[in-house]
């Protein structure tokens, strides 16, 4: 049992990190083992809706993170997502890569359990975190809670592990997802069968 960490910070290791890394220790403490991989702060590509992810089932694009981080998504059983807040929404780079990881890929990430963890300094966390879990939603994977909006505060790495609330939100959510993963191993119940996607167009 694994879970993806995604930290879609430029920082490896800054507040992002230290709210993923509060996470990963509550999953490890729980028996699942974990991964965080940092998206880095290369240039990375906006999708420019090809169409070649419908027939080649990855993205046409392969200088950068995204269809590395397709893949490992494929080969978890749950996904968590963080992002600093820029301008009350997640890093633009994040949204990029996202953007087409899911637009490639999310077909094969159903039923997967997921979550959002946001990092801001003062505002903007609610709008970011929002954001970040419609990936989600649009995508059948059950959204995993925790005690508040899974937010830290903090300008520092250090300022982050005096948010003592925050941090306790995280381990919350740690250990929801893995209490929500090991459930769904328990059940072993199939998932729900797929009905094809009717699309409408509002235009007359």
């Amino acid at each position: 049992m694994k879970v993806l960490l995604i930290n879609g910070s430029t920082h490896k290791e800054g507040c992002t990190f230290t709210a993923l890394s509060e996470v990963a220790r509550a999953l490890q403490n729980n028996g699942v083992e974990t991964q965080i991989f940092h998206i880095g702060n290369g240039l990375v590509h906006g999708c420019n809706a090809c169409g070649y992810c419908f027939t080649n089932n990855k993205c046409v694009f392969e200088d950068d993170v995204c269809n590395e981080i397709a893949k490992l998504i494929q080969e978890s059983d749950g996904i968590i997502v963080g992002s600093p807040v820029y301008y009350s929404g997640p890093n633009g780079a994040l949204c990029a890569i996202l953007d087409r990881v899911f637009f490639s890929s999310s077909r094969m990430f159903s039923n997967k359990p997921a979550a959002a963890v946001v990092s801001c300094r003062r505002g903007g966390a609610s709008a970011t975190f929002d954001r970040l879990n419609k990936y989600f939603t649009i995508s059948q994977m059950p959204v995993v809670a925790s005690q508040y909006w899974n937010s830290v505060h903090g300008q520092t790495s250090e300022d982050v592990r005096k948010d003592l609330e925050g941090l306790q939100t995280m381990k919350t959510l740690g250990n929801n997802m893995a209490w929500m993963l090991k459930n769904i191993e328990k059940a072993g119940l199939p998932v729900p069968v797929k009905e094809n996607i009717i699309r409408t167009n509002f235009i007359r």
